[in-house]
C-alpha cells in the first residue's frame, strides 16, 4: 500500500513539475479570430508551443481593443500590430520593438469604382475616399503626397477624405469613390454584395511604392533585458514561424482551425479559406525575421506622410534580430 501511495504521489509530482515548466505567454491579436492571425492558431492547435514549453493564450482584438494599450498595461507579453502604429507609439514613449515579422507584404489597396473614370493613380483626384484612421492612414496619406494630391478637400485637385469605418457601406451606398481594402478581406466584401470585379479597378501599395510592413510581433522593449522572458520569445517566435509555415502548406486546414477558434461565431468557411489563400501570399516570403530594406521603406514613407507625417524622426532601436537569430537558426 506505501509503495502504491509512494508511486501515485511520485506520478502526481511529476505531473505538477511537467506543468509548471510550460512558460505562459500572452499573444494580443490586432483584430478578431481570422485567418489573418492563422499561424498562431495552428501552432496552438498542432501543438508547436506545447513543444516548446510554451502555454499561451491568444487574445482576439477588436474595434475598442488597441493592442498598445493592452501591452502597456501589462495585459500582454507581445502584440500583432501595423509598424506605422509601433513606431508612432514608440516615438509618444511606448517603448516597443519588432522582434520578427511574419509579414512580408502589404494586402492594403484601395478599392474604386470604375464607372467613376478612375484608371490610374492620378485620377483620385477631385474623388472622395475612404480611408482608415487610428494609424492605418499614414500609408495613404504618403502616397497622396507623393501624387502632389492634398487631402484636406477637393479644392485644387484635392480629394476629400472620408473617415472609413470597418466595413465596406461607404463604396456600396456611393458614398466614396473608393475605399481602403485588405486583398484578404473587405475586398471580398465587396464581392459577397454582389458587385462583380468587373465593375472596380484596385490599387495595391505594394505596386504603388508606399507600402508599410503589417502585422508584426511587438513586445516592451525592457523585457528583453530578461534573459528569461527572452528566451520564451525565442521559443514562441520559433513555434509561431512552424505554424505560419504549416498554414500556408495547408490553407484549408488553417481556416477550418481559425473557425474552431472563433468564439463569436461571426466567421464562414468560404470567408475564412479564401481569407486564408490571399494571407499564404503576404507570409510566404518571410522566414519571420524583419528584412532590414523592408524596414527601412517602411520609415521613409512614415517620415514623407504629408504635412502631419507620423513620425518625426528615423527611431533608433525599434528592432532586433536577436531573436529570429536564435529561434531561426
Amino acid at each position: 500500500m506505501k509503495k502504491l501511495l509512494g508511486g501515485a504521489l511520485a506520478a502526481l509530482a511529476l505531473t505538477a513539475t511537467g506543468a509548471l515548466a510550460a512558460d505562459a505567454v500572452k499573444l494580443q491579436l490586432k483584430w478578431v479570430t481570422q485567418a489573418q492571425f492563422a499561424g498562431y492558431y495552428v501552432a496552438q492547435d498542432k501543438g508547436f508551443y506545447g513543444d516548446e514549453d510554451l502555454d499561451v493564450t491568444i487574445l482576439p482584438g477588436g474595434p475598442d481593443i488597441a493592442p498598445t494599450q493592452v501591452i502597456a498595461g501589462g495585459g500582454a507579453d507581445v502584440m500583432i500590430d501595423w509598424m506605422p502604429s509601433a513606431l508612432a507609439a514608440r516615438e509618444k514613449g511606448l517603448p516597443l520593438v519588432n522582434i520578427a515579422q511574419p509579414y512580408k507584404s502589404s494586402g492594403m489597396m484601395l478599392t474604386c469604382w470604375k464607372d467613376a473614370g478612375i484608371e490610374k493613380p492620378e485620377d483620385l483626384a477631385n474623388r472622395t475616399l475612404g480611408v482608415w484612421f487610428f494609424g492605418n492612414e499614414f500609408p495613404f496619406m504618403s502616397w497622396m503626397s507623393h501624387l502632389g494630391i492634398k487631402t484636406d478637400g477637393k479644392a485644387e485637385d484635392g480629394v476629400e477624405v472620408l473617415k472609413q469605418g470597418f466595413n465596406v457601406d461607404p463604396l456600396l451606398q456611393r458614398q466614396a469613390d473608393c475605399i481602403s481594402t485588405m486583398t484578404y478581406n473587405e475586398y471580398w466584401q465587396v464581392i459577397d454584395a454582389g458587385v462583380s470585379p468587373d465593375e472596380l479597378i484596385t490599387f495595391k501599395y505594394e505596386d504603388q511604392g508606399v507600402a508599410t510592413l503589417e502585422d508584426g510581433l511587438y513586445v516592451l522593449e525592457d523585457n528583453l533585458s530578461d534573459p528569461a522572458f527572452a528566451d520564451k520569445m525565442v521559443r514562441f517566435v520559433r513555434a509561431s514561424m512552424k505554424g505560419w509555415k504549416y498554414a500556408e502548406e495547408n490553407p484549408d486546414e488553417a481556416a477550418m482551425i481559425v473557425l474552431d477558434n472563433d468564439a463569436s461565431g461571426a466567421q464562414t468557411e468560404k470567408h475564412q479559406k479564401r481569407m486564408m489563400g490571399e494571407v499564404a501570399k503576404l507570409t510566404a516570403g518571410s522566414n519571420g525575421a524583419l528584412d532590414p530594406a523592408d524596414y527601412e521603406r517602411t520609415v521613409e514613407t512614415l517620415l514623407t506622410g504629408g504635412s502631419d507625417p507620423v513620425i518625426t524622426k528615423a527611431p533608433e532601436g525599434a528592432w532586433t534580430h536577436a531573436i529570429t537569430d536564435k529561434a531561426l537558426n
